[in-house]
């Protein structure tokens, strides 16, 4: 028996094309591998996820936080200390996209030698 089109994410207005845009967004992907391996202040994170902007970060990790991936904990130290880990749901998110960023690391040189070939065909 199929899935209904209302919790497919191939239907065009299944919520879960929402979550997918998160997890597998450039950010999101980064994100989420970095937290696999521990927990991080934003600073550090920020150097963790090269490239990054601030406000990028920050947008990205609310995004998570707000879709129960990222955990935002807020220490009541001075100078404040915020620490950003994964929950549960947040672990087993980023263990999927985290072996397909794996995959893609090891593949790439095949699909840079496939990107040479198609533009080596359509050159006259």
């Amino acid at each position: 028996m199929g899935v209904s089109s209302e919790v497919t994410v191939k239907a065009p207005m299944c919520p879960s094309r929402g979550v997918l845009e998160h997890v597998t967004s450039r950010w999101g992907v980064l994100v989420l591998a970095a937290l696999v391996e521990r927990s991080y202040r934003f600073s550090e994170l920020r150097r963790e996820v090269g490239g990054v902007s601030e406000k990028m970060l920050a947008q990205t990790l609310q995004t998570l936080e707000r879709d129960g991936f990222v955990l935002r904990e807020a220490k009541p130290v001075i100078p404040p200390r915020v620490d950003y880990s994964l929950t549960e749901l947040g672990r087993e998110a980023a263990e999927q996209v985290w072996a397909l960023a794996r995959w893609t690391e090891r593949r790439t040189a095949a699909v840079q030698a496939a990107r040479l070939a198609y533009d080596a065909a359509r050159t006259p």
